[in-house]
């Protein structure tokens, strides 16, 4: 049995997650509700929410955690050609926090791999929506002639990024939003991204696995840090990226 939360419920230690041979690795509880003072507890303990339609909130913690350390990110020659274009094109640009809403919305139709429908319920939506508006999340979005093509979406507490999901409608626009992410990041003394779950995709990126207990070292020295004050993107923060990029 998962523990059930009340709203005043503080959660149980993450070593009682369910483990990887059970039919939900990293479930630890369910229940609470979805306030910011919740979420913001929550992900400082390397906690989310993840739930569908119909089921109560359930919180995860999983082990192994998948994540990008922002060093060890992987810049394909066709990503480094793509960016390359994209930066030598007028109408093209990175935009941070310029259209959230508009990127949580169109990554909830476009639900993770291997995943039918979407685990960005509306209650997810809503939630996250406050919390960019009180200033922890953020949005990283590729334009082209004034249209979104595509973009990111996670939260930033103290020098730690947690990517939430992505999505493009235009080929690499997705990509290229990681990539400005990253040089961001390096900027701004963000060494680490949280994936969350362990995907090809991702692994293709530069992501790996780490054991819970390393995860969770490194939140407690990074979540209570002073974050980045200004979150726009200007044109040389690519040279954070790759000199030829």
């Amino acid at each position: 049995m998962i523990a059930w939360l009340n709203a005043h419920d503080p959660f149980p230690d993450t070593a009682r997650a369910w483990g990887p041979d059970t039919d939900a690795p990293g479930l630890l509880a369910a229940g609470a509700d979805l306030s910011l003072a919740r979420l913001t507890n929550a992900y400082q303990q390397g906690i989310f929410p993840w739930f569908s339609d119909g089921q109560p909130i359930l919180w995860w913690t999983p082990d192994p955690r998948m994540v990008l350390p922002v060093a060890e990110f992987k810049l394909s020659r066709s990503l480094r050609k793509a960016i390359a274009r994209f930066r030598r094109t007028p109408g093209c640009e990175i935009r941070i926090d310029h259209a959230f809403d508009r990127v949580i919305e169109a990554c909830a139709s476009a639900p993770r791999d291997g995943q039918h429908g979407t685990w960005i319920v509306p209650a997810m939506q809503d939630a996250y929506k406050r919390w960019h508006a009180a200033g922890a999340v953020h949005s990283f979005e590729t334009w082209v002639d004034g249209t979104l093509v595509g973009g990111l979406y996670g939260i930033n507490l103290g020098r730690m990024y947690f990517g939430e999901s992505m999505f493009a409608w235009r080929t690499d626009a997705s990509k290229i939003a990681l990539a400005a992410l990253i040089c961001f990041c390096r900027a701004n003394g963000i060494s680490l991204i949280d994936c969350q779950q362990r995907t090809p995709h991702l692994a293709s990126l530069g992501a790996r696995t780490w054991p819970r207990a390393e995860f969770e070292a490194h939140l407690k020295a990074t979540v209570h840090l002073e974050p980045a004050r200004v979150w726009a993107y200007d044109d040389s923060l690519w040279s954070h990226l790759d000199p030829s990029a």
